[in-house]
């Protein structure tokens, strides 16, 4: 049996942590649960991250830098309309292809929320400066036009929240969302 190196070991905790954050958020997961979905000892998980405000922004980080780079693999080579449009397809096949990474997002946005209030400002800024890296990776591409980022993002929350609380393709509340993604009322591509 080969053994993983301690990077490789730190990249399955991420991948595991993943999966178990956007099941059960910061509060709802232990680091026990971690561990025993990545098959070690919780011992062997404080060897890899100092504790489990570690994992999540390991995860976080993760999350967001994804994020970002479906939006410059998509855009490459790209400007405008174009950009814009080829972006959203892209985002949209993440969420419904990789729906714990929607989940994922919306749970980092929660747990700011709730660390912010609590006084730790640690999550909120890490998580601001992915965020700005996000809107760099969409701003770029839509020709530094700041209503067009702005849109851009705004609808991609908009989106997020909707397919976060369950709204089917199909479903009406849809229809006035301006950046379709060649997605079709009845779910199929355009």
């Amino acid at each position: 049996m080969v053994r993983m190196s301690a990077e490789e070991r730190r990249e399955s905790v991420i991948r595991a942590a993943t999966s178990e954050f956007a099941r059960g958020g910061y509060h709802g997961t232990s680091t026990g649960d971690i561990a025993k979905r990545v098959g070690v000892s919780q011992p062997y998980l404080f060897r890899l991250f100092p504790g489990k405000k570690a994992i999540f922004l390991a995860v976080a980080e993760r999350c967001l830098q994804d994020t970002r780079r479906v939006f410059e693999e998509a855009s490459e080579g790209l400007h405008g309309e174009e950009a814009l449009q080829a972006m959203a397809e892209a985002y949209t096949r993440l969420i419904v292809d990789q729906p714990e990474r929607l989940r994922m997002q919306m749970q980092v946005y929660v747990t700011v929320a709730a660390a912010e209030a609590a006084g730790d400002h640690e999550f909120g800024e890490m998580v601001r400066r992915g965020w700005l890296d996000l809107w760099d990776a969409v701003h770029l591409p839509l020709g530094g036009d700041v209503d067009e980022t702005t849109s851009f993002m705004a609808y991609g929350m908009l989106i997020n929240a909707l397919a976060g609380m369950g709204f089917p393709p199909g479903h009406r509340i849809w229809d006035g969302l301006r950046i379709t993604a060649g997605v079709t009322r009845d779910g199929e591509g355009a």
